[in-house]
């Protein structure tokens, strides 16, 4: 990977704009917002609300968030796009006029369209254990991550006119693989071909990885760090 690969991110980006008209800050942005919300969701259904209540509170935070001057005063050192969110979450919700004058529901729409109710249904399969809203976010943030890196991998095969490929393949890449030798016959290569065509998998996925962190943090120096944390989070 070339030297310098990861000088400029998504969150650097948009923390340089400071909240402003910047077109590269706000597509940044959008897309940051529209695949970390569940976590959010998830955290404010943790916290106590009900169903109904956290769609409505979670799609006005986007809707303020977005189009708000949010980051005008960010402090440039807060590198990571998950604390910042979680704690814009957190002064939100603990805004008295926030909690208590919430406008009518669809009152106010959210320049990006979240579907709060598939967020439901996802929250349904999180853990019934008495786990913290925090570690509910985390979780939740990290899953996101690594289904946008499987999407982002998929999208990458099938653009090379290797889905096939890709199907047979990707089960490695959570343990779960076949034998090489079935693989291999399935798809009418020799053995060592698909240990190679695995490994390519495996290696690209990790590029892939890292890319995505990189867009949440400012400083890519924080990348090796917050991947360590995601991957313990995952495991706990």
């Amino acid at each position: 990977m070339r030297q310098g690969a990861f000088a400029t991110t998504h969150w650097s980006v948009v923390l340089q704009a400071g909240g402003g008209e910047s077109a590269q800050a706000a597509a940044a942005l959008d897309e940051l917002c529209r695949t970390y919300w569940y976590p959010l969701y998830a955290y404010v259904r943790r916290r106590g609300y009900g169903p109904e209540d956290a769609q409505d509170l979670i799609q006005e935070f986007f809707a303020r968030f977005l189009a708000r001057n949010y980051l005008a005063g960010v402090d440039q050192r807060r590198g990571r796009f998950r604390s910042y969110l979680l704690g814009a979450l957190n002064h939100f919700l603990a805004d008295d006029w926030d909690r208590k004058h919430r406008l009518k529901r669809g009152a106010q729409t959210c320049p990006i369209p979240f579907d709060t109710g598939n967020g439901e249904a996802n929250y349904r399969l999180e853990p019934v254990d008495e786990r913290s809203p925090d570690w509910i976010f985390e979780r939740g943030w990290a899953l996101a991550l690594l289904d946008l890196v499987l999407r982002r991998l998929q999208r990458e095969y099938e653009d090379g006119g290797k889905q096939r490929l890709f199907d047979r393949l990707s089960v490695f890449l959570t343990g779960e693989g076949e034998r090489y030798r079935q693989v291999a016959e399935a798809l009418g290569m020799t053995e060592g071909a698909a240990r190679v065509a695995v490994h390519r998998l495996r290696q690209r996925y990790g590029e892939l990885f890292r890319q995505a962190v990189a867009d949440t943090v400012e400083d890519p120096e924080e990348i090796p760090d917050e991947m360590r944390y995601l991957l313990r989070v995952l495991s706990s």
